[in-house]
C-alpha cells in the first residue's frame, strides 16, 4: 500500500520512496538535528547539490513571519489595554526558540517535497 504524501511529509520520510527517514533524531524533540546524507531505504542523496539546504532558510525564514505575525496579533487580542511592546517581543521571541526544532526540520521537509520539482516518488520503493 502507498506512502500518502501528507504522511510522508508530516513524518519527514524520503521524498523519493516516502519509506527512509530523513532525520537521524526524533522528528519532535529538541535533541541536535541531523539529517541522514542518503535514504536508508533507497539511497536516494538527499542534498541535491552543494548548499542546496541553504535554499531551506527562506523557508523557515517565512515560517518564522508568519508565526511573529501570528504571535503578535494573538498577543493583541489576549491584552487589549496592554500596549507594551515589551510583551510582544517576549511572546515572539519564546514562540521562535520553542519552534526552532520544527521550523528547522519542516523548511527542509517543504524545500525537498514543494521546492523541489526534480524530485519524483518512486512507487516501487515503497514496500517493506
Amino acid at each position: 500500500m502507498p506512502t500518502s504524501l501528507s504522511y510522508a511529509m508530516l513524518h519527514a520520510k524520503c521524498p523519493r520512496c516516502r519509506q527512509g527517514k530523513l532525520f537521524e533524531t526524533p522528528m519532535y524533540g529538541y535533541k541536535a538535528q541531523k539529517m541522514y546524507e542518503n535514504c536508508p531505504k533507497c539511497n536516494f542523496k538527499y542534498e541535491i547539490e552543494p548548499g542546496y539546504f541553504y535554499a531551506a532558510m527562506y523557508v523557515g525564514y517565512a515560517f518564522n513571519v508568519a508565526m511573529a505575525v501570528a504571535i503578535g496579533i494573538l498577543t493583541y487580542l489576549v491584552t487589549l489595554e496592554e500596549h507594551s511592546p515589551w510583551i510582544y517581543v517576549a511572546n515572539i521571541l519564546i514562540a521562535s526558540i520553542l519552534a526552532s526544532p520544527l521550523n528547522f526540520r519542516y523548511s527542509r521537509v517543504i524545500l525537498l517535497y514543494w521546492l523541489s520539482p526534480k524530485i519524483k516518488y518512486v512507487a516501487h520503493y515503497d514496500h517493506n
